[in-house]
């Protein structure tokens, strides 16, 4: 039974189905992103779906190929792929939010609203910390500038 097998067709087979599974995924965040109502939740599906995407269409590759040379690099960029993308989705969001980018009038932030207040406060102290409140005195005479 085990020689009836066709291993390159299997390996194959399996190959296709990752691809276009991430394929898939690619195509529903590329969705999300057109038809979501905010920023955030946007930037979520894209992160999501483009990581998972990515993944799968590489791990695809690499099996397709077979190579050991070939998968090694491939695992490596999807390690750095999976570590990254949702390091930099959660900056850029942090970033929105300081900026005071919009949410979605149906988001419930109120669990979020403390969080607010305390990055608004601390942008005011961080402000007030270089602002010079020493009166300035003139060497050369009085406040018209005559001596």
């Amino acid at each position: 039974m085990e020689a009836s097998i066709d291993w390159n067709m299997v390996r194959e087979v399996v190959s296709c189905v990752l691809i276009l599974a991430g394929v898939g995924f690619m195509l529903t965040s590329t969705i999300g992103l057109l038809r979501f109502p905010d920023f955030y939740i946007r930037m979520s599906a894209i992160t999501k779906g483009a990581t998972l995407g990515v993944g799968l269409i590489l791990l695809g590759m690499g099996i397709y190929f077979n190579q050991p040379g070939i998968l090694l690099k491939v695992l490596a960029v999807i390690v750095f792929t999976f570590m990254t993308a949702p390091v930099a989705a959660h900056v850029i969001g942090r970033t929105a939010v300081q900026n005071r980018i919009p949410f979605w009038n149906k988001t419930n932030t109120k669990e979020f609203e403390q969080y607010l207040e305390k990055e608004h406060l601390e942008q005011l102290v961080s402000h007030d910390r270089y602002k010079d409140d020493t009166p300035k005195v003139r060497k050369y005479g009085d406040a018209d500038g005559s001596e």
